[in-house]
């Protein structure tokens, strides 16, 4: 009898565990196997990452969001805009290589005198350094583009890698500055566009942007000199550039509100480029 009821004390032992471990096991397979789980997404990974699982070749790190930005971002082409949303006789107004704490408001109270609205091309770590420069931008209404972070006019000679990191740390850097607003533009440094960096600018929501007069405003030739350079080209095209950020920008805002003057006086209107 004795044997007997040890024998079946063991069966029921063997029964108890078996109940407990069985549920436990396989309970997620693995977050590939859940629908619902990011499947490998370019939106996900850290910054320095680029989303793409190689080791990033720019800055990163600072300015990341702990889900990359552009999740929310529609997708949008990957060709080269240059023309305007408004339709007929109108230009885009754009702004490279800030923000700058001192030139950055120069600009906006000359934008703000006009009642026109710009495309702001903002560098990585000059958004992240001046946060309050940013949101001052996007209070007025203006819209903003990622100009990357290094400002490399050779990236199109690197590797795709550091092409999508120079991006993607612009984009986390510019968006978090900013407070969350959309980004709406990617623009290479020097037009140093490729198919695969515009491709990636495009997966994250950012339309490639050109331009079709360069102010050259950075050689600080004269304000006459930039005004007559707008005025001799703009049977180019739309999109006019010119520069908040590396330096001296006197001139540029004494261009711009010359400039803004004559283009009112000959009938433009102003437009923000095409997205979609």
């Amino acid at each position: 009898m004795v044997a007997i009821a040890l024998a079946v004390a063991v069966v029921v032992l063997a029964a108890v565990v078996t109940a407990i471990v069985a549920p436990g096991s396989g309970k997620h397979s693995s977050a590939a196997d859940d629908p619902k789980a990011p499947q490998n997404s370019a939106h996900s990974g850290s910054a320095g990452t680029a989303g793409t699982g190689k080791t990033g070749g720019g800055s990163g790190g600072k300015g990341g969001h702990s889900t990359a930005p552009g999740h929310h971002y529609p997708l949008v082409p990957d060709s080269i805009v240059h023309a305007a949303e408004t339709p007929g006789k109108a230009v885009n107004i754009t702004i490279d290589d800030g923000p700058d704490p001192f030139w950055t408001p120069k600009v906006l109270a000359v934008l703000k005198k006009h009642h026109v609205h710009a495309t702001f091309c903002m560098i990585g770590p000059q958004a992240r350094d001046n946060p309050a420069t940013v949101r001052a931008v996007v209070a007025a209404g203006h819209r903003l583009c990622d100009h990357t972070v290094h400002h490399d006019e050779g990236m199109d000679k690197k590797p795709v890698a550091y092409q999508e990191s120079e991006i993607l740390d612009a984009l986390n850097m510019i968006e978090q500055a900013s407070g969350g607003a959309r980004v709406y533009y990617y623009r290479a440094p020097g037009g140093a566009f490729t198919p695969a960096s515009r491709a990636f600018a495009a997966q994250h929501g950012l339309r490639p942007l050109g331009w079709n007069i360069d102010t050259k405003d950075y050689e600080r030739k004269g304000v006459g000199t930039i005004v007559s350079t707008v005025k001799y080209e703009i049977g180019n095209g739309p999109t006019i550039l010119f520069h908040d950020g590396g330096g001296d920008r006197s001139q540029t805002v004494a261009a711009l509100d010359q400039t803004l003057t004559w283009l009112q006086s000959q009938g433009y209107a102003f437009s923000f480029p095409q997205v979609n």
